[in-house]
């Protein structure tokens, strides 16, 4: 056992080992700890890491461990998946959506409502040709969006563990971006021709992708044909009775239920 070392993680200290810590190399903490990675120290010379410090025991306990112990009423998983995403404990993360899949299986009937929408926009931007030398460029832009509503709250986390932002360079869960348990609302772009990658960002423009797949979404049909293999693996189903079989086709409308 290494010398014992003490953490704050947003004001509350914790106490472990310098070999649990690193338990996980790749993770940031391991980065942190292995001398990759500078830290920061409080007043009292412990590390101090600024974020929530009520969850970081399941966190410590999984570097302990390599399992994932959650007591049976536990409300926090939306947090604690966050707080994994940003330790970067890859193990943890897998089985946080393991979980998630559990306790979504566990769930009674359910229905998923999808209602879909699809635009045509122009997009101006300016592109270098040399330096010191622009021009004024325009493009069509194919925007998406999609307005999601289950009486599963646990299947939109899980849906939400799929689906990724891109923007300003780097992919974030849209589980942030779930205010409502049992909505959400998704908005987003195809890859515009010709656009500059900075002028994503400049515009405010997201792009959308799902995982583990690393496949961009560019299109309805793909946003479809993804979202039904996750609803599937869930137990659902399509709803024959509901909608009209040309709005399911023509993507405006996905309805699915789960009988169990």
């Amino acid at each position: 056992m290494s010398e014992p070392i003490t953490l704050n993680v947003g004001g509350k200290l914790y106490t472990t080992s310098l070999s649990t810590l690193t338990s996980f190399p790749d993770s940031m903490l391991g980065a942190m700890f292995s001398g990759k990675m500078p830290t920061k120290r409080d007043s009292q010379g412990y590390c101090f890491i600024d974020r929530d410090g009520k969850v970081f025991r399941y966190i410590l306990n999984f570097l302990r461990t390599s399992h994932l112990d959650l007591p049976e009423d536990f409300q926090e998983m939306g947090l604690l998946r966050r707080e994994a995403d940003f330790y970067q404990v890859q193990p943890l993360i897998e089985a946080l959506q393991e979980k998630e899949v559990e306790l979504s299986k566990a769930e009674k009937n359910a229905m998923l409502n999808i209602t879909l929408d699809q635009r045509t926009q122009t997009v101006h931007f300016t592109v270098r040709e040399a330096p010191q030398i622009y021009s004024l460029s325009s493009s069509s832009m194919e925007v998406f969006s999609a307005h999601i509503f289950s009486t599963s709250s646990l299947f939109l986390k899980l849906l939400g563990s799929r689906l990724y932002y891109c923007f300003n360079g780097n992919l974030s869960s849209i589980s942030s971006y779930l205010q409502d348990p049992n909505h959400l609302t998704l908005d987003w772009v195809a890859t515009v021709e010709g656009l500059p990658e900075e002028e994503y960002t400049r515009q405010n423009l997201k792009r959308l992708w799902v995982v583990p797949a690393n496949k961009q979404i560019n299109s309805f049909q793909v946003f479809v044909e993804e979202v039904l293999k996750i609803a599937m693996s869930d137990g659902f189903c399509v709803d024959s009775s509901h909608p009209h079989a040309s709005d399911f086709m023509n993507n405006k409308i996905i309805r699915l239920i789960r009988y169990k």
